[in-house]
């Protein structure tokens, strides 16, 4: 099967562009400025695509190569958009070894998404975490805030016919 990377339109406002320079006003010319810069822009979009990229290059003067190297550094950015509801699968090893990796792949086929991606009508956002401290109820994922533990690939259909 061919991997069909699913893209969601960036969908920004102007509302949200004029809030983005009055943060890149208030920044610029400070030392430091790319990185409270890049968390408010994330604020306001909920994630950095390409499109905010740019703009705060240009607001900034800084080179579009020189913030996606940062934007992909750390993992507190997403050029993502996240869902409505956002799916964290712990891939921790007490998760793992009880199965959590299957609970993983059973999702991004049945969303037919991958890690880090946004269904296309924005409803759901899958992602993998390390550990979420829960390791006693292995397998778990969150939904959300909401948590569920010792799962099965079968407990799926059900978790997501929730939302």
């Amino acid at each position: 099967m061919a991997n069909t990377k699913t893209i969601v339109p960036f969908k920004g406002t102007a509302e949200q562009e004029q809030k983005l320079h009055e943060v890149i006003k208030a920044h610029k010319g400070q030392k430091g400025a790319l990185m409270p810069v890049l968390q408010q822009a994330q604020e306001i979009y909920g994630y950095l695509p390409i499109e905010v990229q740019k703009i705060i290059s240009l607001g900034l003067d800084i080179p579009l190569e020189e913030i996606y190297g940062v934007v992909t550094f750390y993992s507190q950015f997403s050029l993502n958009p996240k869902g409505e509801y956002k799916i964290s699968v712990c891939l921790g090893t007490a998760c793992y070894v009880k199965g959590s990796g299957d609970i993983f792949n059973k999702l991004s086929e049945k969303l037919g998404i991958e890690s880090g991606q946004c269904t296309p009508d924005g409803k759901f956002s899958l992602d993998a975490c390390r550990c979420i401290g829960a390791c006693g109820l292995a397998p778990v994922l969150t939904v959300n805030d909401d948590v569920y533990g010792r799962l099965t690939v079968d407990d799926i259909d059900q978790i997501l016919a929730k939302y």
